[in-house]
């Protein structure tokens, strides 16, 4: 059996609610770190004892693993699924900027509705007619069919030397407002810019671009990764 076809059959029964859970604990969790049950109830907007509740579920069906005082981390099984619906909210991002010409900072939340109702063909449609595209317009990877992630040098803008150059690669936020300011700022993935410094004593992070220098503070800059050129 296929890897994808194995994926399809391991999704048979996880209903939408099940799938929004994975998805939310892949993205809280990608840094290594377990994701806290009050953070996860903040992203699906439920309560922490809600969240708590199906978290046991999810567990209960070894599709996560819940550590005392630390949270919930995937299964390799919930990470399967977690990383098709993944793969799925992140091409429905890219065709509706690129098809539908929607901004980047508007296409979360209608991803998010579509991506448990689309079915492998739709998904294999959009695929082929965006390019097969290995990220998202705010620049996270998309897995290809059998889950594998594409190899990337992404560093964080806050560890890039003073002086170095590099291109934006990822704008690391699912916040409407945030992703418009970040935007309306030329900051974008596929920007190239240069590192010029960082204030002491949680000052603001100084680059340059095309359009000049720019001072972004400390939340802004965190969420910026890019590829030293």
């Amino acid at each position: 059996m296929s890897t994808a076809k194995h994926m399809h059959r391991e999704a048979i029964g996880v209903n939408d609610a099940t799938l929004h859970y994975l998805d939310i604990v892949y993205r809280l969790t990608f840094n290594g770190e377990a994701a806290n049950t009050s953070e996860i109830a903040k992203r699906l907007g439920v309560t922490p004892s809600g969240a708590s509740v199906m978290l046991k579920r999810l567990s209960e069906r070894k599709l996560v693993q819940l550590t005392p005082y630390k949270g919930a981390t995937l299964t390799q099984q919930g990470r399967r699924i977690a990383l098709r619906t993944i793969r799925r909210h992140r091409l429905l991002e890219m065709f509706l900027v690129q098809v539908m010409h929607f901004a980047w900072h508007e296409v979360d939340e209608h991803a998010h509705t579509l991506e448990t109702s689309i079915n492998d063909a739709f998904e294999e449609r959009m695929d082929l007619m965006l390019g097969h595209p290995t990220r998202c317009p705010h620049g996270h990877l998309i897995p290809a069919r059998d889950g594998t992630l594409p190899k990337v040098v992404d560093v964080p803008l806050l560890d890039m030397p003073i002086g170095t150059s590099g291109v934006i690669r990822c704008v690391d936020s699912d916040e409407s407002d945030l992703l418009k300011y970040v935007g309306e700022q030329g900051l974008m993935p596929g920007t190239q810019f240069s590192m010029r410094g960082i204030a002491p004593y949680g000052g603001p992070v100084m680059v340059e671009t095309e359009h000049g220098i720019l001072s972004l503070g400390l939340d802004v800059a965190g969420i910026i990764f890019a590829e030293i050129i």
